[in-house]
């Protein structure tokens, strides 16, 4: 479009060029789960998180999974998707477990970041995240999920795949790290951990589209911590290596428009 032919095209058609103009969705909901009390711990306790997710609803989302945090895409063109994510992270001190007496305690804070997601096949996507600590840690994150996914039913889809996460020194040290000075108030033994692979896992869920806009579902998740994280005196002390988690959750999804 020319300068001239810019000044002259009417307000309604330049606001057409705006990428925010058009049919969006906002799907909101919450997932209710049992998982470990904190990272690396033998019991469990039942936890409840929001799901939310916002993006342009020209070409609508194949496939959602409780494992994807609160995203907003910028890019959408069907077969991929790119944008910002995020991800609240809630404190975690003694008062969680009797097992983090003496340790540095994880403040209330969050991850920002971003998302890339891909359908190889019209049953398969794949999802990387990568996130940076605020308040909570200083650290970075990455999530890589593969789901593949298939409708037994109208309204019913069996997923399931694998999962890995890998995390940087300053994330491993907020979650695993004992400093010497806490070995006598902790009870477990010095231990400064260095960054890579977190850990490896596979995820299964059921999901039930009970109408045009209400979505619910039945999952499970379970991972095995590798490297720095499995070899925590925390973890090899008074946890396990191994962390499963089952659970349910409901979204409920909003169509609107934006001139």
């Amino acid at each position: 479009m020319t300068a001239a032919a810019l000044l002259l095209a009417p307000v309604s058609a330049l606001a057409g060029d705006y990428f925010w103009s058009g049919d969006w969705y906002l799907k909101v909901g919450a997932a209710g789960f049992s998982a470990p009390r904190y990272e690396g711990a033998k019991g469990h306790l039942f936890q409840i998180t929001p799901l939310i997710s916002l993006g342009k609803a020209g070409s609508a989302v194949r496939f959602s999974s409780r494992n994807d945090n609160p995203s907003f895409a910028l890019i959408d063109s069907g077969a991929f998707r790119a944008g910002a994510t995020g991800k609240l992270i809630m404190p975690r001190d003694e008062d969680d477990s009797a097992d983090l007496k003496g340790l540095t305690p994880v403040k209330f804070g969050g991850e920002l970041g971003g998302f890339a997601e891909v359908y190889p096949t019209d049953f398969l996507r794949v999802r990387g995240e990568v996130r940076r600590g605020i308040r909570s840690h200083d650290g970075v994150v990455a999530d890589i999920a593969a789901d593949a996914f298939v409708d037994v039913a109208p309204n019913v889809r069996v997923s399931a795949g694998p999962r890995m996460t890998l995390a940087s020194k300053d994330y491993m040290q907020a979650y695993y790290g004992v400093k010497p000075s806490q070995v006598a108030a902790s009870g477990l033994a010095a231990y400064d951990p260095s960054g890579g692979l977190h850990s490896v896992g596979v995820g299964a869920a059921i999901t039930w589209q009970v109408s045009e806009n209400i979505e619910t579902s039945a999952f499970a998740e379970y991972k095995h911590l590798m490297g720095p994280a499995a070899d925590s005196s925390l973890v090899k002390q008074r946890g396990d290596r191994d962390q499963t988690l089952i659970g349910v959750a409901a979204t409920y999804r909003f169509g609107f428009t934006v001139p």
